[in-house]
């Protein structure tokens, strides 16, 4: 049973299928699990218990009489603490939610729930979903499977340290700069950002509506596609027979690869040729109106997220971490004019993008051009904490930027993920393609 807390969503899923794993049986090894890891309190925020029990005797059920929901009903997955759960404190990492308790589920967890899938609890997340690091010394810094002693990864740090050291089949999270590719390549996991727009964000704490995505991180291409149908109640993107013969990749030179550190790098140009074996062709893609985007970030991001949280922050800041709070106060220099000159330049950068981009079937670059930073000089370093969170987030950034839906997938060096990019609204094609990536890259 202990192989359980090691397998694929989509592998449990067939062996609750085939009859050899009661979800009872695989809910209580997980519930298990969790109670006696020594870094539960660091990755889990509450674990649901009764729910994930009460969900998996229904799937047990359904399963015993050959009506189960989809190819993932009994399976365990955690939750990011920023998705409502009706019942259950939904805090968003932040003191400022404590005790923050909704009515109602999230859309997307209704949909997953009524899809048979079983709720572990919620995880452990930078506060207000707004750092790349997943440090948070408000709630709890979830460790990076690789290097204890280094973060995870943020926004999205409990749901990757959760599938990571095995404590859920899969994760939940979201993504509004790189909140779940940052954390899935540091702790070796696959992870989607959809299209800003596709998955429903009702019931999500917001960071920045325009581009807040919801996404999942877990251990293959097939659990991402299987998770995204869940997400939206919905039949999951075909993956038989996917080969990447003569499929057109475009290396993204301009601004991603600028200062990649060594091992990335390299993690990277290993990647590239293993692609490049199995049939791909492999160009190099400069596209100099990115220099012009990514200044926007400053204003676009800061002055939303602000705008959002202004009256909550400033009614208690001294609640907040300090590195948090002086990050959404920057968005305080922004005006009405400022932020409506810098959609409409990024609107029509976008569109270059777009046409630079249309004989590739993917843009590929490193995910994150750094190893995960150890915790402690994040704690004791302003200025390397800011200049970590910045370079952590520049390459997936780059994806939200541009509208994009992108993947993150291993490369077999530790903690260095190799990014898929796809058109917006493409995710299906990226699943394919990522599908085959990943047994290239194997």
């Amino acid at each position: 049973m202990q192989d359980w807390l090691t397998m694929t969503a989509a592998d449990l899923g067939r062996g609750i299928e085939d009859g050899q794993i009661d979800p009872v049986g695989l809910c209580k090894t997980y519930l298990d699990a969790i109670e006696a890891h020594p870094l539960r309190d660091q990755i889990y925020a509450r674990v649901t218990a009764g729910r994930a029990m009460s969900e998996a005797s229904a799937a047990s059920v359904r399963a015993k009489a050959g009506q189960r929901l989809s190819p993932l009903d009994g399976v365990p997955i955690s939750w990011k603490d920023l998705f409502d759960t009706a019942d259950v404190a939904t805090e968003a990492g932040s003191l400022l939610l404590k005790d923050r308790i909704p009515q109602d589920d999230a859309e997307v967890l209704k949909n997953a729930t009524a899809m048979g899938l079983v709720c572990l609890g919620k995880t452990h997340m930078s506060e207000l979903a707004f750092s790349g690091l997943g440090h948070n010394p408000s709630t709890a810094t979830p460790p990076c499977v690789n290097d204890h002693g280094a973060v995870s990864g943020g926004s999205s740090s409990g749901a990757a340290a959760s599938v990571a050291f095995g404590l859920a089949a899969a994760a939940i999270g979201s993504d509004t700069g790189g909140s779940v590719r940052i954390p899935a390549a540091w702790n070796d996991l696959v992870g989607l950002k959809t299209t800003a727009g596709r998955v429903s964000l009702e019931g999500v704490v917001p960071l920045a509506k325009q581009f807040d995505t919801v996404g999942p991180l877990c251990r293959s291409v097939e659990d991402a596609g299987l998770l995204l149908a869940a997400l939206e109640g919905t039949k999951p993107a075909d993956l038989s027979s996917v080969d990447l013969e003569g499929r057109r990749f475009g290396v993204l030179r301009t601004v991603a690869m600028d200062d990649v550190a060594d091992i990335p790098a390299a993690a990277f140009a290993s990647a590239v040729e293993k692609l490049k074996d199995a049939g791909a062709i492999v160009e190099d893609l400069n596209f100099a109106d990115l220099e012009n985007a990514m200044p926007l970030s400053g204003c676009l991001f800061t002055a939303e997220a602000y705008g959002l949280w202004r009256d909550v922050i400033e009614e208690n800041p001294d609640a907040m971490f300090a590195e948090i709070l002086e990050r959404f106060r920057l968005g305080k220099s922004h005006s009405g004019p400022d932020y409506v000159a810098a959609w409409a330049k990024l609107e029509a950068i976008r569109k270059l993008y777009a046409r630079a981009t249309a004989g590739f079937d993917a843009v590929i670059l490193p995910t994150a051009p750094i190893l995960p930073p150890k915790l402690e000089r994040l704690e004791d370093d302003h200025d390397y904490y800011v200049s970590a969170n910045l370079l952590a987030l520049r390459n997936t950034r780059i994806g939200n930027l541009m509208g994009v839906c992108a993947m993150t997938l291993p490369t077999g060096t530790a903690s260095c993920g190799l990014m898929m990019m796809a058109a917006p609204g493409a995710e299906e094609r990226l699943l394919r393609l990522a599908a085959a990536a990943q047994e290239a890259l194997a």
